[in-house]
């Protein structure tokens, strides 16, 4: 019976801390504990249950054994009163067996009654060591969860601006001022083009009016 209680004792004890720095994950093994624990209670809780359920069965056969010893010894009363000796002292035979039984019965019952007040004060104990774990277990998973997120957030942290991304942004940078300097040249080309094609353009206009002023003299008879 005190078996049962050895993982509690164990989890209640210094070894707890040495468990949770081998295991991989912190919050599983808390979650397997309680549940180790929580199986631990139902198997004392049906211990306290059998042993209260011996305790009645004890103390019923006991108060069975102790009244028949009383109604014989009424009947060897009655036996001796109409006259009767032999029917009494065979009442009182059976009285001394069924007194016998009462109290091998009454002790018998006192003791699984001692035994049932004990198991029911070991699983009160066990209860009140689980709910305390239950406590610690969630302030141990939320401080876990905690260092967890910390760690995450500090490797994310620590990889943003390292080597290799100060390098990708610097290529990068250099790529886009390549561009630049190409979309400038292209500008430059652009704009050079134009403008001679605005002299030849002009060049045409210009003949145009020579040829139109020509044509105003002649019809004037200036020429």
């Amino acid at each position: 019976m005190f078996q049962m209680f050895k993982r509690v004792k164990t989890l209640v004890g210094s070894e707890l801390n040495a468990m949770l720095d081998k295991a991989e994950d912190p919050v599983k093994m808390l979650d397997q504990f309680m549940r180790e624990m929580e199986a631990d209670i139902r198997d004392a809780e049906a211990a306290v249950a059998k042993q209260i359920a011996n305790e009645k069965m004890l103390q019923r056969k006991y108060e069975e054994a102790d009244k028949m010893a009383e109604k014989r010894q009424q009947q060897a009363v009655k036996a001796l009163e109409a006259g009767n000796d032999d029917l009494a002292r065979r009442a009182l035979e059976d009285k001394k067996t069924h007194s016998s039984q009462a109290d091998t019965l009454r002790e018998s019952y006192e003791r699984a009654k001692t035994d049932a007040g004990s198991l029911r004060s070991k699983l009160d104990e066990m209860k009140s060591e689980y709910n305390q774990m239950k406590l610690k277990k969630d302030s141990l998973k939320a401080r876990a969860e905690s260092a967890k997120t910390r760690t995450k957030m500090n490797r994310a942290m620590s990889s943003i601006g390292g080597d290799e991304s100060r390098k990708g942004f610097d290529r990068m940078e250099e790529k886009v001022l390549q561009y630049e300097a190409e979309a400038e040249t292209s500008d430059d080309m652009r704009s050079s083009s134009r403008s001679l094609d605005d002299e030849l353009d002009a060049l045409d206009q210009n003949n145009d009016i020579d040829d139109e002023l020509a044509a105003l003299k002649k019809q004037l008879g200036k020429e």
